[in-house]
């Protein structure tokens, strides 16, 4: 689980409604429903009974509560041709605020996000590498912003911060082509303690390509399967892992680093990263003498020389097919999903491009999966980011089976 530090003395958050609870059942069923309520829409109370098995007195207790801490609302009435008319619940949109911080090898990301995943604010700062005083110096600075453009009732509400950062910082100092002294300071760098401490709320942290995935878990398409393999095209690609609805991090939180993973090319075996990273692409513009900071700067809006983003695509799509290829033969997943920091329609094309070497590829006995488009976008890893408050203070991990007496009473 991502690690937390904060202190909640002297403050009025929405973290009471868990902390606060003198029944750790009744914020376990809490959590319940308002996982259901994301997961599912919204939903009559009789029919949330009906799939937890919570009592009718549970439910209107737990329902009120809820209510009064203002993270669920009455929908209108719906009239069928017999009985009461329901009432479906939903989620509040400013039932919580969340911060997201994404720490790229290229950029830093500060997102606000409300209870449904919603935007509210942003601040993007680029740089040639990260360092930690540049990082700390930006979450700051974009903290205060954006909070202070807040109410006084919703900066009540700020529920904490989440951190995507990749791991061992220290290490890419050569495929990032900068001196490793520049990096070194980020081996003694604890990013969550530090900010815990200046920014006095909760904070998470978590990888950022597994962060990614966790944003298309919390806030991606509704017939999205329990089962997934994800790939987040990035800086340097990375990806994440879903099994049954949970996101499978492994126990140093590195599980499914499918950037890693050796892939065939003409040059000889290499690691993914070394075909279907921006990186690359990055590299191959500066060559031309063409200016990249906009691949950082506006990721969802640039697209660049065709016949040389052509050429990326292809050898892009051909080392991703290949790393679904390998996955598929050790763990069986339905469906594989690709996003990344690059416009929509870029995303496209790729995932067209990997269908298209994937039909080249043998999959005797074994099962293809499913190839789709992820759907956040390429803010999906500081929305991931912001997704641990979220997900660690408020959602559960539901049950398999959410038939009568399957849920907590």
């Amino acid at each position: 689980m991502p690690g937390e530090l904060g202190s909640m003395e002297g403050r009025e958050t929405v973290t009471a409604l868990l902390s606060g609870r003198a029944d750790g059942i009744r914020a376990q069923n809490e959590r319940l429903i308002l996982t259901m309520l994301r997961r599912f829409g919204p939903m009559a109370r009789a029919e949330i009974a009906r799939r937890t098995g919570l009592s009718a007195q549970t439910m209107s207790v737990i329902m009120r509560a809820l209510e009064e801490d203002g993270l669920i609302l009455r929908g209108a009435p719906v009239r069928g041709k017999v009985g009461q008319p329901l009432i479906p619940m939903h989620l509040a949109g400013d039932g919580a605020l969340f911060f997201g911080l994404k720490v790229g090898r290229r950029s830093c990301e500060m997102v606000l996000t409300n209870f449904l995943g919603d935007v509210i604010a942003r601040r993007v700062q680029v740089h040639s590498h990260p360092t930690p005083e540049r990082t700390i110096a930006f979450a700051v600075e974009a903290f205060a912003a954006l909070r202070n453009g807040l109410s006084a009732t919703a900066r009540g509400r700020i529920a904490g911060l989440g951190i995507a950062i990749p791991f061992q910082l220290w290490s890419w100092a050569e495929p990032l082509g900068v001196d490793p002294a520049e990096m070194e300071p980020w081996r003694q760098t604890d990013l969550l303690s530090l900010l815990a401490q200046e920014l006095a709320v909760p904070v998470f942290l978590q990888n950022d390509a597994t962060a990614a995935c966790g944003a298309e878990l919390v806030f991606g398409a509704e017939d999205t399967p329990p089962d997934f393999l994800y790939f987040y095209v990035g800086y340097f690609i990375g990806g994440g892992l879903v099994l049954n609805d949970r996101l499978h991090t492994g126990p140093t939180g590195n599980a499914a680093a499918l950037g890693s993973m050796p892939v065939p090319s003409p040059e000889g075996q290499r690691q993914l990263i070394d075909v279907a990273s921006l990186s690359g692409l990055e590299r191959q513009l500066v060559q031309r003498g063409v200016a990249a900071q906009e691949l950082w700067l506006n990721p969802e809006l640039w697209y660049t020389d065709p016949p040389l983003l052509a050429r990326w695509i292809e050898d892009a799509a051909a080392g991703i097919a290949f790393a679904i290829t390998a996955a598929a033969s050790v763990i069986e997943v339905p469906c594989v999903l690709i996003d990344g920091s690059f416009p929509p329609r870029l995303r496209s094309d790729l995932t067209a491009a990997v269908r298209t070497s994937l039909d080249r590829m043998s999959f005797l006995g074994l099962d293809r999966p499913d190839l789709r488009e992820g759907t956040v976008g390429a803010s999906a890893r500081a929305l991931g980011a912001a997704a641990l408050p979220l997900s660690e203070q408020f959602l559960m991990d539901l049950p398999s089976d959410l038939t009568p007496g399957s849920g907590t009473v």
